[in-house]
């Protein structure tokens, strides 16, 4: 028999259409779920990944949702609550990854990536605060190994991150004892892609698990915090085979 923790709980997934996100909401469902996911413009990827929750056999809609404005959050926020009628985890994935050199960064380049990877997770948090202390609810935060490491080549992207992983500590202390909060942190992600293969071979031999991360590492680690000990908050997960040490 398949341990379906979340059985009876509703979850929200910002960005959750493809790829890490995809995964997180189908994990998420596999574990008993029903899963909201929002997108900015990923309409038809949000259409495939509604198909594949309710293969699953668990309730799932998709908002259409830009996390760096306020009203828009609202709205997503309200519209799960009314499909659902309640809220239990919560999870900020929508974001931008962008290399630039450090000393070419343009204001809107910096502006852009902070928009979404860190204003968007406090917005979604703070509007989803009140069901979620209601329901005793998780936070979960996706990261990056990038918010640990500095990458000279991602530093907007990279300090986003860094503001990510203290506003979830933060949180976890502000939102205590009835939400409990943490955050998930990648390292290198195997999509498969052809053109990232020579990056993804660079990265694999470097790790000690001899091998990249997969999205479904990712979800795991996500199921894992939804359904844990509320003792454990405020933590920085790592997920890299061990890449960062």
């Amino acid at each position: 028999m398949i341990s379906q923790p979340l059985i009876g709980k509703a979850a929200l997934i910002t960005g959750g259409a493809r790829r890490i996100g995809r995964a997180i909401a189908l994990e998420l469902a596999k574990a008993g779920a029903d899963v909201t996911i929002t997108y900015r413009n990923s309409r038809t990827e949000a259409e495939e990944t509604l198909q594949l929750i309710n293969q699953l056999d668990r309730q799932a809609v998709a908002l259409e949702c830009d996390v760096r404005s306020e009203s828009s959050v609202r709205s997503a926020v309200a519209n799960s609550i009314n499909f659902h009628g309640h809220l239990d985890v919560l999870v900020n994935n929508a974001a931008i990854f962008e290399s630039a050199p450090l000393d070419q960064l343009s204001v809107e380049q910096w502006d852009a990536v902070f928009e979404t990877n860190t204003r968007g997770p406090f917005l979604a948090a703070r509007e989803a605060l009140h069901h979620l202390r209601a329901s005793h609810g998780r936070i979960i935060n996706i990261g990056s190994l990038g918010g640990l490491r500095p990458w000279a080549g991602h530093a907007h992207y990279c300090a986003s991150k860094a503001a990510l992983h203290m506003l979830t500590r933060a949180m976890a202390k502000a939102f205590a004892p009835d939400v409990v909060v943490n955050c998930v942190a990648p390292g290198w992600i195997d999509f498969g892609e052809e053109e990232a293969q020579t990056a993804a071979d660079r990265f694999a031999a470097k790790t000690p698990m001899q091998r990249n991360g997969t999205a479904n590492d990712v979800s795991q680690a996500v199921v894992f915090f939804a359904s844990s000990s509320d003792f454990i908050t405020g933590q920085i997960m790592a997920i890299d085979g061990g890449l960062g040490l």
